[in-house]
């Protein structure tokens, strides 16, 4: 017999809140929230992003993820940068890129404690899965 969908989801759904919640207890002694690791993490991985590219890769509105960018800039983590047009360009400080190191080591404690159990090829498998689950229709 087949695991019902809704088990499914549920799994997925549990999976993801632990994460959340441990990995924000985590960041926490930095001075971080996920949101504002995971900022840095894809702004390090595309610099010179926009707040509207921001906000699409971390899953917040354009007007939360610039009210983000806002603190983030007050903190020194990241920084406006000349640009063309409307688009205004960020990229991380000296600051940011450390913290964007740090909250990665404490992201990938969360990580060890859950996917860590799994084999490299269960991991592997869970990933295709996953994003195979996830491709529009």
């Amino acid at each position: 017999m087949s695991t019902p969908l809704q088990q499914v989801g549920l799994a997925v759904k549990r999976l993801q809140w632990r994460h959340h919640r441990e990995a924000n207890r985590r960041l926490a002694p930095l001075g971080l929230s996920l949101v504002q690791w995971d900022t840095l993490r894809h702004l390090h991985a595309n610099p010179g992003a926009s707040l509207h590219q921001l906000a699409e890769l971390t899953f917040q509105t354009d007007q939360s993820m610039g009210e983000l960018a806002r603190r983030m800039v007050d903190r020194g983590l990241i920084e406006r940068v000349e640009g063309t047009g409307r688009k205004v360009p960020h990229q991380l400080t000296a600051t940011g890129d450390e913290l964007r190191r740090a909250g990665g080591e404490a992201v990938d404690g969360v990580l060890t404690e859950s996917l860590g159990r799994l084999s490299a090829d269960e991991r592997d498998t869970l990933h295709k899965l996953l994003l195979k689950a996830a491709e529009p229709r």
